[in-house]
């Protein structure tokens, strides 16, 4: 088995490892203590956890980050009842059990089994031949689709979000996530909240969204290009199939290594394909002829990833954030102004 690329547990996300092998005695079936804690390199949202039980078996915890939180994020709740509602569906990991009792290490958290497996850091898959690329980028594009095709209610997500006003809900949510983070005037931000509530397309299609769905929250097979788990589900909802798609496809647009970026891949012999041909295959596999309005869903996602980032940005100014060291660099207003040059078009 490959090691996990872990560390001693950051200073601001220690906690009671007495009380949570207590818990995981009492809630996880077939844990044996004692326990050993380490966490996981890199995440900005949810600290995670890697837990050894004392015969070996290795398990995963995500919890919420401590200090004061933005409302309605890091619902690491709303990420197990995704994952366990769609074993079967889509690949995700073995939940084990929720806590939401604060009592037991001072925020929610889950435990779930570890899964051995690649996590593709780097989108433009150094070290893989141009066909394991095109297979990995396939695998990325029928996963989603597959997702998009469940039938929530019968997985037992019907109430899992509104059915609806998708994009006027989510316009206003991550509108006032901005006005929560804000820490200075970003004028692209105001004329995208000023401007995307009028641009809503008519398309009133829905489906489980994921929220955050890009190369590097799934896990491939450790030698094969084969997806064998989607991960980070803190954002999915009832919602909007061509939200996730856009926002997947952002990343032909990106020019962030660090959440990912194609800059510099030749298509025509990488094995990559263009973001042409990716949306045109997720479209074949959902019955679509095209997507009218990208400009819209494409500005959109980037629009909602520059709120996400506000609230990062805030946390590491108050020290709170999941990745000790980051630079207090704020990206909203570059996200901002990209997304605003799409949507005026």
């Amino acid at each position: 088995m490959t090691e996990p690329s872990v560390r001693d547990v950051a200073p601001a996300h220690r906690f009671d490892e007495t009380r949570l092998a207590a818990w995981m005695l009492a809630n996880v079936e077939g844990f044996r203590g004692p326990l050993q804690v380490r966490q996981f390199q890199g995440g900005a949202s949810n600290p995670t956890f890697l837990v050894t039980g004392g015969d070996g078996h290795l398990y995963v915890l995500r919890k919420k980050p401590p200090g004061q939180l933005l409302s309605s994020a890091h619902q690491v709740d709303r990420e197990y009842r995704a994952m366990r509602a769609l074993g079967g569906h889509i690949p995700v990991p073995v939940m084990r059990a929720l806590c939401e009792d604060p009592e037991v290490i001072g925020t929610t958290f889950y435990v779930m089994d570890y899964l051995e497996g690649r996590i593709f850091r780097d989108a433009t898959l150094p070290g893989l031949t141009p066909a394991e690329r095109a297979a990995v980028y396939d695998e990325l594009n029928a996963t989603l689709a597959k997702l998009h095709a469940v039938d929530f209610e019968a997985a037992g997500l019907g109430d899992f979000g509104r059915p609806g006003n998708y994009f006027e809900r989510q316009v206003a949510r991550w509108t006032r996530q901005y006005r929560d983070a804000e820490s200075e005037s970003i004028p692209a931000m105001e004329a995208l909240i000023a401007e995307l509530p009028g641009r809503i397309p008519a398309d009133l299609s829905v489906s489980i969204a994921h929220g955050d769905y890009r190369l590097e929250n799934v896990m491939f097979h450790p030698a094969e290009p084969r997806l064998i788990a989607v991960l980070d589900w803190e954002l999915s909802t009832i919602g909007h199939p061509l939200a996730d798609i856009a926002y997947n496809a952002f990343l032909w647009r990106s020019h962030s290594p660090g959440w990912g970026s194609l800059d510099g891949v030749d298509f025509a012999t990488s094995g990559i394909p263009t973001e042409e041909t990716y949306v045109a295959a997720y479209c074949e596999r959902t019955g679509r002829s095209g997507i009218e309005d990208w400009a819209f869903y494409m500005a959109f996602g980037i629009f909602r990833l520059a709120s996400i980032g506000q609230g990062v940005y805030r946390r590491v100014l108050a020290g709170n954030a999941a990745t000790e060291g980051r630079e207090a660099v704020n990206g909203t207003p570059a996200l901002a102004e990209q997304a605003l040059a799409i949507l005026r078009g």
